[in-house]
């Protein structure tokens, strides 16, 4: 373990050699996957040779590498699991989604609703809206721009927040179940 900490690449390869076949049919009892399971267990050596110098010398590699394993393998199916949740979820939900679909046939029918909720803003706080989000600006440089203290700019830009949320919210769940309808699918 001493000479690996020192990066002594053979006796990394002694590690890797001794265990990993041990190691990739502990965690297929997990995984189910042979494949899955090389890639897991090749996965913890990569993980244990970068970070090799913040282990101690006297550390039990044979118990690291199965904690390691044991670990990544549970986090794994723990992750599908939650991913396979949220899936069936918007599966259940198709009917919704469509609904939604018809409300906002296409992504400029968004932007016009949204365009109407900034449009909406008292004038003073439109101006500072845009200034922050289409040229990107920040308060400061608003604030000098406009001749106005940043603490100024602050409060119109959460007015601005505050209102265009209020001018959204029928619009929230739809606005989210498209955007995860798009980023999953």
């Amino acid at each position: 373990m001493r000479k690996m900490v020192e990066g002594d690449e053979d006796a990394f390869k002694y590690f890797f050699d001794t265990y990993y076949d041990d190691l990739c049919n502990f965690v297929n009892g997990y995984m189910r996957d042979e494949a899955l399971s090389e890639d897991i267990v090749q996965s913890i050596f990569v993980f244990l040779w970068e970070n090799k110098g913040s282990l101690p010398p006297d550390c039990s590699v044979k118990s690291y590498l199965y904690s390691a394993s044991k670990n990544k393998s549970l986090n794994f199916l723990r992750n599908q699991k939650n991913k396979l949740r949220i899936v069936e979820k918007l599966g259940r939900s198709a009917d919704y989604i469509e609904d939604a679909s018809d409300q906002f046939m296409e992504f400029d029918e968004l932007k016009r609703i949204i365009g109407n909720a900034v449009d909406q803003l008292p004038d003073r706080c439109k101006k500072i809206y845009q200034l922050r989000r289409d040229e990107g600006l920040t308060n400061k440089e608003i604030g000098k721009k406009l001749g106005i203290t940043v603490k100024t700019v602050e409060k119109q830009i959460t007015i601005a927040i505050k209102k265009l949320k209020e001018h959204l919210h029928p619009y929230l769940e739809h606005i989210f179940i498209l955007f995860l309808f798009f980023h999953f699918f």
